[in-house]
């Protein structure tokens, strides 16, 4: 960042291609719609090269986007909350362009009832994830999904640390009870 400050081009290129795909991967995880994932992470770096000079060195430049992206997400789960009509661009369960989180994650190679309960099982672990409150969900992706330290999170969450660590024990807490079924399935995979 300091090198795109001072003016140097190719260390855009360079944060773009260090952190698009772990932005667009939390946005994707948070808004559940690929092309507004897109746009989020898009007007996230439009944003970086707007506010570049305003950068403070005083947070690590991770920090400083995440938060960015964090923003514009929360933005446009507000501006969904406040349509009226469904989106076109939502998923129409088989009907839906778009590959799921099931066919993007499926193991290729597994025999046909793994794949079936495997594919179950990441319908419910997303559905389960959909579930938790955001402040939670938020936390649980940032930390497993984007493997952020706590302290980073809670940097960009703007709460104490140990709050974010509250938030993920809660997380963790309703998943498991959202997936005990699986829990002999899951042993059986060991």
């Amino acid at each position: 960042m300091i090198r795109y400050q001072r003016g140097d081009r190719t260390a855009f290129v360079a944060l773009v291609q260090r952190h698009q795909t772990p932005l667009y991967n939390f946005a994707f995880r948070q808004l559940r719609l690929q092309s507004a994932a897109e746009d989020v992470v898009q007007e996230a770096f439009i944003r970086v090269v707007q506010n570049a000079a305003d950068f403070k060195h005083e947070a690590r430049f991770t920090t400083w986007v995440y938060t960015i992206t964090r923003n514009l997400c929360i933005d446009q789960m507000r501006k969904r909350a406040l349509r009226k009509h469904a989106s076109l661009d939502d998923a129409r369960g088989a009907d839906s362009d778009g590959p799921t989180l099931g066919e993007m994650t499926a193991d290729k190679r597994a025999n046909v009832e793994r794949e079936a309960t495997g594919d179950e099982l990441k319908e419910r672990i997303a559905a389960a994830v959909d579930e938790l409150p955001d402040d939670q969900r938020e936390v649980f992706l940032m930390r497993e999904v984007s493997n952020l330290p706590f302290k980073e999170i809670a940097d960009i969450t703007g709460v104490p640390e140990n709050t974010v660590k509250s938030r993920m024990r809660y997380a963790l807490e309703r998943l498991q009870a959202a997936l005990s079924e699986y829990e002999e399935f899951a042993r059986a995979l060991k």
